[in-house]
């Protein structure tokens, strides 16, 4: 290093990035050296989030709409659930759980392509595309003249809403500082709102103007039951409304690791100062700091960008998320964690409207039915709130431990060292993620099993709030655990394994359906316990998996 160089910040901060990831860095395209070019670059990036833009204004907007993504997706989950009994008693399908299958149909495409298109067409495009497509397919749901037709279309939203996790997750991360990734979880609480925006609305739709339950299946006539048309109408409506907000409303910047991917390094730069400037703050990092990186621009073109993204689903990409026997267990234990609760979770709560429905005192109504939905997701979101609590709580806060953190003393030469850790022990803990994620989920399975024994309404709905509650815990903590746990280079291949595994098993939740109760569909169907205890069955095994997790991240800085 020259004299000058030494003397000049501004030019030793570009060198110490290089310097800091020389050894990290080891996939290289030994023909063109891209990628060592592009991955110096976001180090840049990702200091300049750190140290100079923080956590602002800008990343608050961004967290509420793409908060908004999180409950869109939720919305249509739990809209669909919603709408299968009238749906059925209108259009008479041989089984309605067809409709559940051709959403997760769609979701499971929505949730291949959207990930790569956002390599290809931009970050920008896709967040806001995929709130398009779900909104105007799940108004056109709405006008569905029979099953076949509603199933497309419900498939179609799927392929929307399917890709909102990944694109949203992404981009999302993209623009905020390391230091409060921790936020992803709080994004949890989205989704359960989602679940409440679905219920109030079929509520007080389906409630008022359906069909009387005592009307045979096939010959409730459509004039008399438009509510679940008029559900689906005001999701997409609001669905839709949701991409106007992020398309028009709000300012959204491309991301900037993006940009500079595609050689555009000015605008990555001009992201960043943007950023900087909603935050009321600067940055220091100029165009020349991209300049000093051996390799000079980066220029990947549609071709490149696509090899690449496909390459990270190659052995050489996976095969590190199992290096060495502790990491291989870990990895292979958490994507079974994410099949398990993939199946789990709809084969009880994509029929809950179902179950509820069967279960009510013979003297009930469809009113009735909606209402306690309607309780169940209010009960929902403080379990939301309680994860963050618990991820706030074991992750290094006020009362927890203080990992790495040393003070630099002088040392005999005069050079300054990094002291010892400082560790301190907290004042409440509830054993990590890993217990905390045992404990919920376990308690989700015990619910749902007492939930088959219930004797009357009351016990109906408390069994299903409190496993309501608890479910939302589990997921909460879940997606906190599992982008901490695998290895910085190939936490986006394990996140995007993890996400696949558990749209696949989700798939198999109305195959279940069909195969564990009766071909008379609709009441007849709710009636067995067959798909409940499949679910409940499998939160307790997912349960006593996650007791045997080897890697806690509690107060632990991310591998």
């Amino acid at each position: 290093m020259s004299r000058a160089q030494m003397q000049d910040p501004e030019k030793l901060k570009a060198v110490d990035v290089k310097d800091q990831l020389a050894d990290d860095v080891d996939e290289l395209d030994t023909e063109t050296g891209v990628d060592r070019a592009y991955e110096l670059k976001c180090a840049l990036v990702n200091r300049t989030l750190q140290e100079e833009i923080g956590f602002g204004r800008y990343q608050l907007e961004l967290f509420a709409l793409t908060g908004l993504g999180w409950m869109a997706d939720n919305i249509w989950l739990q809209g669909i659930a919603v709408v299968l009994g009238q749906v059925q008693q209108e259009l008479d399908p041989t089984r309605i759980e067809f409709a559940t299958l051709a959403l997760y149909v769609g979701l499971i495409i929505g949730a291949s392509t959207w990930g790569v298109l956002a390599d290809v067409i931009g970050r920008k495009l896709s967040f806001n595309i995929t709130l398009f497509i779900a909104g105007v397919f799940g108004i056109a749901a709405g006008a569905a003249p029979n099953f076949t037709a509603f199933g497309a279309l419900v498939a179609c939203v799927g392929f929307g809403i399917g890709g909102n996790l990944p694109v949203d997750g992404a981009l999302f991360l993209e623009h905020i500082p390391q230091s409060h990734q921790w936020t992803l979880t709080l994004l949890s609480a989205w989704w359960a709102i989602g679940q409440l925006v679905a219920s109030v609305v079929a509520w007080g739709f389906i409630a008022n103007y359906s069909c009387d339950p005592s009307i045979a299946q096939g010959e409730c006539m459509k004039a008399d039951n438009m509510g679940w048309r008029y559900t689906c109408y005001l999701l997409g409506s609001i669905t839709f409304l949701m991409f106007v907000a992020r398309f028009i409303i709000f300012d959204l910047q491309e991301s900037s690791k993006y940009l500079i991917a595609k050689g555009r390094d000015e605008e990555a730069l001009a992201v960043l100062q943007h950023l900087a400037k909603r935050n009321g703050r600067q940055i220091s990092l100029t165009i020349e700091d991209f300049k000093s990186i051996k390799g000079g621009q980066v220029h990947v073109t549609t071709k490149d960008i696509l090899r690449r993204t496909f390459s990270q689903m190659n052995l050489s990409h996976i095969k590190p998320l199992f290096a060495g026997r502790k990491l291989a267990i870990n990895t292979s234990l958490t994507i079974l964690l994410w099949g398990l609760i993939g199946l789990a979770y709809p084969l009880y709560n994509a029929f809950l409207p179902l179950y509820l429905a069967e279960r009510v005192d013979a003297d009930s109504s469809t009113y009735t039915t909606y209402r306690n939905y309607t309780i169940i997701s209010v009960v929902g979101i403080p379990g939301s709130v309680l994860a963050c609590l618990i991820v706030d709580w074991t992750r290094g806060g006020k009362d927890a431990v203080d990992e790495e953190e040393g003070s630099s003393v002088e040392g005999s030469e005069g050079e300054k060292t990094d002291a010892a850790p400082t560790k301190r022990k907290t004042k409440f803990s509830l054993g990590g993620r890993k217990l905390s994620m045992a404990i919920s989920t376990l308690l989700t399975g015990i619910f749902l099993f007492l939930f088959t024994t219930s004797a009357n309404e009351a016990a109906v709905l408390g069994f299903s709030c409190a496993s309501g509650l608890t479910q939302n815990a589990m997921y909460g903590v879940l997606y906190a655990y599992t982008p901490e746990v695998f290895p910085a280079p190939h936490r986006g291949t394990g996140d995007a394994v993890c996400s696949a595994f558990n749209r696949i098993t989700g798939i198999l939740a109305p195959v279940i359906k069909i195969a564990t109760t009766s071909s008379a569909g609709g009441a007849a169907a709710a009636k067995a316990n067959g798909p409940i205890f499949v679910s409940a069955s499998l939160f307790v095994v997912a349960s006593i998996a996650m007791t045997l997790l080897p890697i806690e991240t509690a107060g632990k800085a991310a591998l």
